[in-house]
Protein backbone atom coordinates (compact mmCIF):
# COMPACT_ATOMS: atom_id res chain seq x y z
CA UNK A 1 0.00 0.00 0.00
CA UNK A 2 1.05 3.60 -0.53
CA UNK A 3 -0.40 6.92 0.64
CA UNK A 4 2.66 9.13 0.15
CA UNK A 5 1.12 10.97 -2.82
CA UNK A 6 -2.47 12.00 -3.68
CA UNK A 7 -2.97 8.38 -4.83
CA UNK A 8 -4.38 5.92 -2.29
CA UNK A 9 -3.27 2.62 -3.74
CA UNK A 10 -3.42 -1.02 -2.59
CA UNK A 11 -2.45 -4.28 -4.28
CA UNK A 12 -2.21 -7.98 -3.45
CA UNK A 13 0.74 -9.89 -4.89
CA UNK A 14 1.42 -13.64 -4.73
CA UNK A 15 5.16 -13.40 -5.31
CA UNK A 16 4.76 -13.85 -9.05
CA UNK A 17 2.07 -11.43 -10.16
CA UNK A 18 -0.51 -8.92 -8.95
CA UNK A 19 -3.78 -10.65 -8.03
CA UNK A 20 -5.83 -7.49 -7.51
CA UNK A 21 -5.25 -3.77 -7.13
CA UNK A 22 -7.03 -0.50 -6.39
CA UNK A 23 -6.06 3.13 -6.87
CA UNK A 24 -7.88 6.40 -6.21
CA UNK A 25 -6.49 9.91 -6.44
CA UNK A 26 -7.76 12.15 -3.63
CA UNK A 27 -5.23 14.15 -1.63
CA UNK A 28 -7.64 14.85 1.24
CA UNK A 29 -9.19 11.44 1.94
CA UNK A 30 -6.34 8.98 2.55
CA UNK A 31 -7.79 7.89 5.89
CA UNK A 32 -11.27 7.34 4.46
CA UNK A 33 -10.19 5.48 1.34
CA UNK A 34 -7.40 3.14 2.44
CA UNK A 35 -9.22 0.45 4.42
CA UNK A 36 -12.14 0.16 1.96
CA UNK A 37 -9.50 -0.26 -0.78
CA UNK A 38 -7.91 -3.11 1.20
CA UNK A 39 -11.32 -4.76 1.51
CA UNK A 40 -12.00 -4.41 -2.22
CA UNK A 41 -8.63 -5.86 -3.20
CA UNK A 42 -9.02 -8.87 -0.89
CA UNK A 43 -12.57 -9.48 -2.13
CA UNK A 44 -11.50 -9.25 -5.77
CA UNK A 45 -8.71 -11.74 -5.13
CA UNK A 46 -11.06 -14.04 -3.22
CA UNK A 47 -8.87 -14.19 -0.14
CA UNK A 48 -8.82 -13.06 3.49
CA UNK A 49 -6.45 -10.73 5.31
CA UNK A 50 -5.05 -13.59 7.40
CA UNK A 51 -3.57 -15.12 4.24
CA UNK A 52 -1.14 -12.19 3.92
CA UNK A 53 2.47 -13.16 4.71
CA UNK A 54 4.18 -9.76 4.27
CA UNK A 55 3.13 -6.13 4.17
CA UNK A 56 4.90 -3.59 1.96
CA UNK A 57 4.29 0.13 2.41
CA UNK A 58 5.56 3.17 0.55
CA UNK A 59 7.65 5.30 2.92
CA UNK A 60 7.68 8.40 0.76
CA UNK A 61 9.03 10.95 0.48
CA UNK A 62 5.65 12.55 0.94
CA UNK A 63 3.62 15.06 2.96
CA UNK A 64 3.27 14.17 6.63
CA UNK A 65 -0.49 13.72 6.92
CA UNK A 66 -1.09 11.39 3.99
CA UNK A 67 2.10 9.41 4.43
CA UNK A 68 1.43 8.46 8.05
CA UNK A 69 -1.97 6.94 7.16
CA UNK A 70 -0.35 4.17 5.15
CA UNK A 71 2.51 3.66 7.59
CA UNK A 72 0.27 3.35 10.64
CA UNK A 73 -2.12 1.02 8.79
CA UNK A 74 0.74 -1.18 7.60
CA UNK A 75 2.20 -1.35 11.12
CA UNK A 76 -1.21 -2.29 12.52
CA UNK A 77 -1.65 -5.09 9.99
CA UNK A 78 1.83 -6.35 10.70
CA UNK A 79 1.18 -6.43 14.43
CA UNK A 80 -2.25 -8.04 14.12
CA UNK A 81 -1.06 -10.70 11.67
CA UNK A 82 2.43 -11.17 13.16
CA UNK A 83 4.00 -10.69 9.72
CA UNK A 84 6.97 -8.56 8.54
CA UNK A 85 6.33 -4.99 7.41
CA UNK A 86 8.71 -3.72 4.72
CA UNK A 87 9.26 -0.16 3.54
CA UNK A 88 9.97 0.88 -0.04
CA UNK A 89 10.74 4.32 -1.45
CA UNK A 90 7.65 5.62 -3.26
CA UNK A 91 9.80 7.15 -5.99
CA UNK A 92 11.33 3.71 -6.60
CA UNK A 93 7.85 2.33 -7.21
CA UNK A 94 7.17 5.01 -9.81
CA UNK A 95 10.51 4.40 -11.49
CA UNK A 96 9.88 0.65 -11.60
CA UNK A 97 6.45 1.18 -13.17
CA UNK A 98 7.93 3.52 -15.79
CA UNK A 99 10.57 0.91 -16.60
CA UNK A 100 7.92 -1.79 -16.95
CA UNK A 101 6.07 0.47 -19.38
CA UNK A 102 9.15 0.69 -21.58
CA UNK A 103 11.01 3.78 -20.38
CA UNK A 104 14.71 3.15 -20.61
CA UNK A 105 17.13 5.11 -18.43
CA UNK A 106 18.54 7.40 -17.44
CA UNK A 107 15.58 9.42 -16.23
CA UNK A 108 14.23 11.13 -13.12
CA UNK A 109 11.09 10.85 -10.99
CA UNK A 110 9.35 13.86 -9.42
CA UNK A 111 6.24 14.01 -7.22
CA UNK A 112 4.39 17.01 -5.82
CA UNK A 113 5.88 18.16 -2.50
CA UNK A 114 3.58 21.20 -2.25
CA UNK A 115 5.04 24.62 -1.31
CA UNK A 116 6.01 24.86 -5.02
CA UNK A 117 8.57 22.07 -4.55
CA UNK A 118 9.01 18.50 -5.75
CA UNK A 119 10.35 15.31 -4.23
CA UNK A 120 12.70 13.82 -6.79
CA UNK A 121 15.43 11.31 -7.54
CA UNK A 122 17.53 10.32 -10.54
CA UNK A 123 17.58 6.77 -11.96
CA UNK A 124 19.89 4.81 -14.25
CA UNK A 125 16.96 2.53 -15.12
CA UNK A 126 13.68 1.38 -13.59
CA UNK A 127 15.45 -0.59 -10.86
CA UNK A 128 18.50 1.55 -10.08
CA UNK A 129 18.32 4.84 -8.20
CA UNK A 130 21.31 7.19 -8.24
CA UNK A 131 21.77 8.88 -4.87
CA UNK A 132 19.13 9.72 -2.29
CA UNK A 133 15.73 11.36 -2.78
CA UNK A 134 15.65 15.13 -2.30
CA UNK A 135 13.19 18.02 -2.14
CA UNK A 136 13.80 21.16 -4.20
CA UNK A 137 12.12 23.88 -6.21
CA UNK A 138 11.73 22.78 -9.85
CA UNK A 139 13.68 25.77 -11.19
CA UNK A 140 16.63 24.88 -8.96
CA UNK A 141 17.03 21.40 -10.48
CA UNK A 142 15.87 22.07 -14.05
CA UNK A 143 19.42 22.49 -15.34
CA UNK A 144 20.66 19.35 -13.57
CA UNK A 145 17.85 17.29 -15.13
CA UNK A 146 17.92 18.96 -18.55
CA UNK A 147 17.48 16.47 -21.34
CA UNK A 148 16.14 13.73 -19.07
CA UNK A 149 12.59 12.40 -19.14
CA UNK A 150 10.90 13.06 -15.79
CA UNK A 151 8.23 10.68 -14.53
CA UNK A 152 5.40 11.63 -12.19
CA UNK A 153 2.98 14.37 -11.18
CA UNK A 154 5.83 16.75 -10.35
CA UNK A 155 6.83 16.86 -13.99
CA UNK A 156 3.25 17.48 -15.09
CA UNK A 157 2.82 20.35 -12.61
CA UNK A 158 5.99 22.18 -13.74
CA UNK A 159 6.32 21.79 -17.51
CA UNK A 160 8.67 24.77 -17.83
CA UNK A 161 11.24 23.02 -15.64
CA UNK A 162 10.51 19.50 -16.89
CA UNK A 163 9.46 19.67 -20.56
CA UNK A 164 9.77 15.91 -21.14
CA UNK A 165 7.12 14.67 -18.69
CA UNK A 166 6.37 10.95 -18.76
CA UNK A 167 3.90 8.58 -17.10
CA UNK A 168 2.82 7.14 -14.88
CA UNK A 169 1.74 10.25 -13.03
CA UNK A 170 0.99 8.52 -9.72
CA UNK A 171 2.43 5.50 -7.95
CA UNK A 172 0.52 2.20 -8.15
CA UNK A 173 0.74 -0.39 -5.37
CA UNK A 174 0.98 -3.16 -7.97
CA UNK A 175 4.35 -1.83 -9.12
CA UNK A 176 5.47 -1.31 -5.52
CA UNK A 177 4.52 -4.91 -4.66
CA UNK A 178 6.20 -6.33 -7.76
CA UNK A 179 9.44 -4.47 -7.01
CA UNK A 180 9.35 -5.58 -3.38
CA UNK A 181 8.72 -9.22 -4.37
CA UNK A 182 11.62 -9.06 -6.82
CA UNK A 183 14.02 -7.66 -4.23
CA UNK A 184 12.92 -10.07 -1.49
CA UNK A 185 13.30 -13.04 -3.84
CA UNK A 186 16.86 -11.86 -4.56
CA UNK A 187 17.61 -11.79 -0.83
CA UNK A 188 17.81 -8.01 -0.62
CA UNK A 189 16.70 -6.20 2.50
CA UNK A 190 14.03 -3.54 2.12
CA UNK A 191 13.75 -0.32 4.10
CA UNK A 192 12.29 -0.16 7.60
CA UNK A 193 8.70 1.11 7.57
CA UNK A 194 9.69 4.58 8.74
CA UNK A 195 8.59 7.82 7.06
CA UNK A 196 10.89 9.63 4.67
CA UNK A 197 9.75 13.23 5.15
CA UNK A 198 12.81 15.24 4.00
CA UNK A 199 11.40 18.36 5.67
CA UNK A 200 9.26 19.46 8.61
CA UNK A 201 5.45 18.98 8.55
CA UNK A 202 3.31 21.69 6.92
CA UNK A 203 1.20 21.97 10.09
CA UNK A 204 3.17 23.33 13.05
CA UNK A 205 2.39 24.73 16.49
CA UNK A 206 2.31 28.54 16.27
CA UNK A 207 5.14 30.36 17.95
CA UNK A 208 4.42 32.66 20.90
CA UNK A 209 0.83 31.47 21.19
CA UNK A 210 -1.22 32.71 24.15
CA UNK A 211 -1.48 30.31 27.09
CA UNK A 212 -5.07 30.08 28.35
CA UNK A 213 -4.73 27.25 30.89
CA UNK A 214 -4.82 28.26 34.56
CA UNK A 215 -1.53 28.48 36.42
Amino acid sequence: MDTATPAVTVALHDGTSVLASSGQVDARRHGELLLPAVDRVLAEAGTKLDAVTDVVVGVGPGPYTGLRVGLVTAATFGSALSVPVHGLCTLDGLAYAAGQEGLDGPFAVATDARRKEVYWARYEDGRTRVGEPAVDRPADIAEALAGLPVVGAGAVLYPDAFPDARGPEHVAAGALAALAAERLAAGRELLPPQPLYLRRPDAQVPKNYKVVTPK
